[in-house]
């Protein structure tokens, strides 16, 4: 919405939400999230034609078109619980729009949801809203956090679904004519309404199929002495498969790849498809095993005891450039080494001690074992191993002649995501390790 704003200056844009405090953070000088770009962006907008409130009845009856861009988790109760998507969110937003619009409008799905959501909007908006008419379209989101300002600025695709009827091709276009403000029309792809919501689903689960995939090869490389960048980097090459999302680490995390997936798998089996449900559960189960065998390694190396040990584990976040913590592999690894009773101390530059310690141990819950460190060098002292699991870019700069001196004797570095030179921290005296790297 920010993008819009900042690119459609005659358009006004509101972003309503019944969070006060949320609202509170987007008209601050402090943001509620870390995107590299966004607060310049927001604060060139911000006032002049993008406005933040907590007043959803007014932000709907204003609105001629209406982003819904709630949260939709995996249920965690009932029918579906563990992978199907939880839509009240979704149904909560369609009866406010009901409730409070005084005329017909175009309502677009921005959230992640399953095949056929819009049958649920438009049977809510149908009841309820004494004849109006509106058109619901989808247009998912393809952007990739810590990146998502670029991507808005120069986007491989954006997707437009709608009925193929006069008005639905309608708000198509309408739609599409806002991007075209600052989009090549040749970028702009439309299709009907279940192709739209289809894909968003489809193009995560290709992403998360390549990376558990190159993670799979990974342990075969470091069963026989193969280098996995080499390989990803030779296979790359072929035109056919190109080099992107072939980068080996600890496990994807994040928002959408593994919730996604287990919502396809769930949409399968309801469809009467357990074959392809199973195939596209294998690259989960891969994500899983390959975040417990990173924690394992650390375990075995360390001859085969890390109890009273100390395990800097260097990154939370699930990728640089973000503090969203969502599905983190850091997660795993933590609660993995606190269960073999290892004392871990975690940094991270942007997400803060109190969302760290509730992502490991849950709200409200102690472990004196986990501590949270203000800088690496705090994490690191007097560390047996260190973990890396985030790929911020100050890890590989980091001064490690004086991480080791202040280290015990042999002193460990598994690095989660390849990102340091390992021979260099071997020349130092590190027992250094990587995915995927031989020894």
């Amino acid at each position: 919405m920010a993008m819009i704003a900042l690119k459609c200056p005659d358009i006004q844009v509101n972003v309503v939400d019944m969070n006060a405090t949320r609202i509170a953070a987007w008209n601050s000088g402090t943001l509620p999230i870390y995107e590299p770009g966004l607060e310049e962006v927001v604060r060139e907008a911000r006032g002049r034609n993008l406005f933040f409130s907590t007043n959803v009845a007014e932000g709907i009856k204003k609105a001629d078109i209406i982003f819904v861009s709630v949260n939709t988790p995996t249920k965690t109760y009932g029918v579906g619980a563990g992978r199907a998507a939880d839509l009240r969110f979704i149904e909560s937003v369609a009866r406010s729009i009901a409730e409070h619009a005084d005329r017909g409008k175009i309502i677009v799905e921005k959230s992640t949801i399953p095949v056929k959501t819009a049958d649920t909007i438009t049977a809510i908006l149908a009841a309820n809203t004494r004849g109006l008419k509106f058109q619901v379209l989808s247009n998912p989101e393809f952007l990739a956090e810590g990146t998502a300002v670029k991507d808005l600025m120069n986007p491989d695709r954006v997707l437009i679904g709608g009925e193929r009827t006069p008005d639905g091709d309608q708000a198509v276009e309408t739609l599409a004519g806002v991007y075209a403000r600052w989009i090549s029309r040749d970028r702009i792809i439309t299709t009907n309404l279940w192709s739209s919501e289809l894909s968003k689903l489809v193009a995560n689960a290709f992403l998360a199929q390549r990376i558990s995939s190159i993670n799979s090869i990974s342990a075969l490389c470091e069963a026989t002495g193969a280098d996995v960048d080499e390989v990803a980097n030779a296979i790359g090459r072929d035109s056919r498969i190109g080099p992107k999302f072939l980068k080996a680490s600890v496990g994807f995390g994040g928002s959408c790849f593994q919730k996604d997936i287990l919502n396809l798998t769930y949409l399968c089996e309801s469809f009467g498809l357990p074959e392809v449900a199973a195939y596209w559960t294998s690259v989960v189960s891969m994500n899983d095993w390959q975040k417990h065998r990173f924690a394992n390694r650390i375990v075995k190396e360390l001859f085969n005891t890390v109890a009273d040990k100390k395990i800097a584990v260097l990154g939370f976040a699930f990728k640089k450039d973000t503090n969203d913590t969502r599905e983190s592999a850091a997660i795993n690894v933590c609660r993995d080494l606190l269960s073999e009773h290892a004392k871990v101390s975690v940094y991270d530059p942007k997400v803060p001690a109190d969302e760290i310690r509730t992502d490991v141990l849950g709200k409200g819950v102690e472990n004196a074992r986990l501590t949270i460190a203000k800088d690496a060098y705090e994490a690191t002292a007097g560390a047996h191993a260190i973990a890396i699991v985030t790929e911020w870019d100050e890890f590989k700069t980091l001064d490690y002649v004086r991480i080791y001196a202040g280290m015990p004797k042999p002193a460990f570095l598994f690095d989660g995501r390849n990102v340091v030179d390992l021979a260099a921290l071997r020349k130092i005296g590190f027992h250094a390790s990587g995915i995927g790297k031989p020894v």
